[in-house]
C-alpha cells in the first residue's frame, strides 16, 4: 500500500480549510485516511498551520510520500528537517542531542521570522488606518468649508434678493401712476 501525506479539503465554498493527513494513495481526496497529522488554514495572513511534527516524521520514516503542497507545509514547519536529522542520527553522523539542538534552533529562528512578518503586517495595517483617518479628516474639513461658503453665498443671494424685492416694491407704485396717467 502506497501512503501519501496530503491535504484533505474541509470548510465552505470560497473558505477552504485543510487537514494534513496520511492516506492511501488510492483513496479519494476527502475520503478515508489513516491518520490526521495537522491542519492548514490559508484564509489567515500568514497562513495558520498546526502540525504534529513527530507523527509527520514517523510517517516519512515509514516511506510516506508528501504531495507538493504537503511537502511545502512539512518543510515550513520543520518536519522534513527533523526527518533529515533523524537520518543523520541513524547513520551515526550526529547524536540525538545535537539533532534536537539543531531542530530547536531552526524552529526558534522560524518563529522569529513569523513574528516579524506578523508585526510588519500589523504595522502596515495601522499605517493604512492612520492614512485613511487623515484623508477622511481632510475630506470632512473641505466639506465643512464648502458648506460654510455655500451658506455665505446663500445669505448674499438672499440679501440681494431682498434688495431687488425692495427696489421692485418702490418702483411698482411709480409704474402704476405712469399707467394711470397714460390711460387718462
Amino acid at each position: 500500500m502506497s501512503v501519501k501525506i496530503r491535504l484533505q479539503r474541509h470548510g465552505k465554498k470560497g473558505k477552504p480549510f485543510y487537514w494534513v493527513v496520511a492516506a492511501d494513495a488510492r483513496s479519494k481526496r476527502d475520503g478515508k485516511f489513516l491518520e490526521k497529522l495537522g491542519t492548514y488554514n490559508p484564509n489567515t495572513n500568514p497562513a495558520t498551520i498546526d502540525l504534529n511534527i513527530e507523527k509527520a516524521a514517523q510517517w516519512l520514516h515509514n516511506g510516506a510520500q508528501p504531495t507538493d503542497t504537503a511537502r511545502a507545509i512539512l518543510s515550513y514547519k520543520g518536519a522534513l528537517l527533523k526527518h533529515h536529522l533523524d537520518g543523520g542520527v541513524r547513520k551515526g553522523a550526529l547524536t540525538q542531542e545535537q539533532a534536537d539542538a539543531k531542530l530547536a534552533a531552526w524552529l526558534e529562528e522560524k518563529a522569529n521570522k513569523v513574528d516579524a512578518k506578523k508585526a510588519g503586517l500589523s504595522k502596515a495595517e495601522a499605517d493604512a488606518k492612520a492614512k485613511a483617518l487623515k484623508a477622511e479628516k481632510e475630506a470632512n474639513e473641505k466639506r465643512i468649508a464648502a458648506q460654510a461658503e455655500a451658506a455665505k453665498a446663500a445669505e448674499a443671494t438672499e440679501e440681494v434678493a431682498e434688495e431687488v424685492v425692495e427696489a421692485a416694491a418702490e418702483e411698482a407704485p411709480a409704474v402704476e401712476e405712469n399707467n394711470e396717467e397714460t390711460q387718462a
